[in-house]
């Protein structure tokens, strides 16, 4: 007699895979709430059957495949199409995440008025406002266009009825936590309902050809809220940066199927609408006809954008004997990491004072490529020689006082050029400059700070 066989139940977390035999609230695993579903798994010992299904369309040579079917479509926003890789692309789905109030709705309402004034339809779904509300702030910010349409719902399948209806060519949510549907348990915006959700547009994205841009809510740690898959979803993942104190904000990518995953761009954020800012570098530089003590320029690479920053020190005496720290845009661990080389290695006396270190226009320098700046701004604190305003540090300083190359030496030595700098205090092995570029190599701290006097010396003369 033949054996059949048998299925039995089994409940697997979707998020760590983790299986329990019967079903529970939370994985005892990951701890996550809401994840665990039932899998039906063949029975030890059964004979599994395997069959075949002619597919829909055969497959076909890679090199048949013509690569102009799938291409960008700009949105007239510059900085924009920048992280995008151009632009949007059709079918493709796009999640931009960020803080409350951190201007995601203004950005993407404009992106629909240049999407609709290039004579192409844009579709807008908010399930956190009513059309009025958006109708003021569209009004407020100049984005009022005859071919953007409007439509506060919450429901998915209502969303997708309106997109069948509208017929546009491209659609944003607003937001996809606020989104719900009946076809899946949980509550809205819970792990099942986003999940369910993503699933629903994604699947309608590539079935229309519609390009979909989804907002996203963050946790407090500043991680995207829902299920880790919701990034594995979508085409491309936007993070939507900036500090409420300042009109900087930076769009970063994080994931991208159709470009570079590491750009970055640039935006100011005002009552009346958001503004690109093609050239960045002018924000971080405190614009001044003669140079002061104290102050050093650097080019860092946010991505693979280089932006010019400087850095700014104050030496002070101690009130109470004992120094204190204060630092702003820097690393306080590698701020005093290069105070202690600088009394170490170069035997200048600075650890016994007050030291305050801060960038301009609240840029972060978080990488290592600034620590010859911060190091010659201290020093330039000390002895009070001023460096020229026209010239840019750029340097790893290690413990033992040697200064070690970065990655994209030229591209920041070709901004740095562009920008109209003449001199570049850089590590030794250097082999080619940017045509207008005198560049001083030194090997350690020393010889740096010798470059420091010799400069100051040459623009006094």
């Amino acid at each position: 007699m033949a054996r059949t066989s048998k299925t039995r139940s089994q409940y697997r977390c979707s998020e760590c895979h983790h299986t329990t035999p019967k079903w529970v609230g939370r994985c005892p695993d990951c701890g996550t709430w809401g994840t665990v579903n039932e899998v039906a798994l063949a029975a030890v010992g059964g004979t599994a059957t395997r069959r075949a299904i002619a597919p829909a369309s055969p497959a076909v040579p890679i090199s048949s495949i013509d690569p102009g079917t799938t291409r960008h479509f700009p949105t007239g926003i510059g900085e924009f199409d920048r992280v995008l890789g151009g632009g949007v692309v059709p079918g493709s789905v796009t999640l931009l995440a960020g803080d409350p109030g951190v201007g995601k709705s203004t950005l993407l309402l404009e992106v629909a008025h240049r999407w609709a004034q290039m004579g192409r339809r844009a579709l807008y779904l908010s399930g956190e406002e009513s059309a009025g509300q958006i109708r003021l702030r569209a009004g407020r910010t100049g984005c009022t266009h005859d071919e953007v349409y409007l439509a506060a719902e919450s429901d998915v399948q209502t969303a997708l009825g309106h997109i069948d209806a509208v017929r546009p060519s491209l659609v944003i949510v607003d937001s996809v936590q606020t989104m719900s549907t009946t076809e899946a348990d949980g509550v809205t915006g819970g792990v099942t309902q986003v999940r369910a959700i993503t699933t629903a547009l994604t699947m309608a994205a590539k079935t229309t050809g519609v390009a979909m841009l989804l907002v996203g809510h963050v946790t407090k740690d500043g991680a995207i809220a829902g299920p880790r898959s919701l990034e594995h979803l979508v085409d491309v993942v936007l993070h939507f940066e900036g500090d409420r104190a300042s009109a900087l904000r930076m769009v970063r990518g994080v994931k991208n199927r159709f470009g570079a995953a590491d750009e970055v761009g640039c935006f100011l954020l005002h009552d009346n609408g958001i503004e690109c800012v093609a050239d960045a570098s002018g924000l971080f530089l405190d614009q001044r006809p003669k140079p002061v003590p104290g102050t050093s320029v650097t080019v860092t690479l946010d991505g693979k954008r280089p932006m010019i920053g400087e850095v700014q020190a104050l030496i002070g005496s101690p009130a109470n004997g004992s120094p204190r720290r204060a630092v702003s845009g820097i690393d306080s661990s590698r701020a005093a990491m290069i105070t202690a080389v600088l009394e170490k290695r170069a035997r200048l006396p600075v650890g016994a004072n007050d030291i305050y270190l801060s960038t301009v226009g609240g840029m972060r320098l978080t990488d290592s490529s600034s620590d010859l700046a911060v190091a010659l701004a201290i020093a330039s604190a000390f002895t009070d020689l001023a460096m020229p305003t026209s010239t840019i540090a750029i340097g790893e300083v290690g413990l033992a006082g040697d200064l070690r190359r970065v990655t994209g030496m030229d591209r920041r030595l070709a901004e740095a050029a562009r920008l109209g700098f003449t001199t570049a205090v850089v590590p030794a092995g250097l082999t080619s400059a940017p045509a207008g570029l005198r560049t001083f190599q030194a090997d350690d701290i020393a010889s740096a700070l010798r470059v420091l006097r010799q400069i100051s010396q040459n623009d006094a003369n």
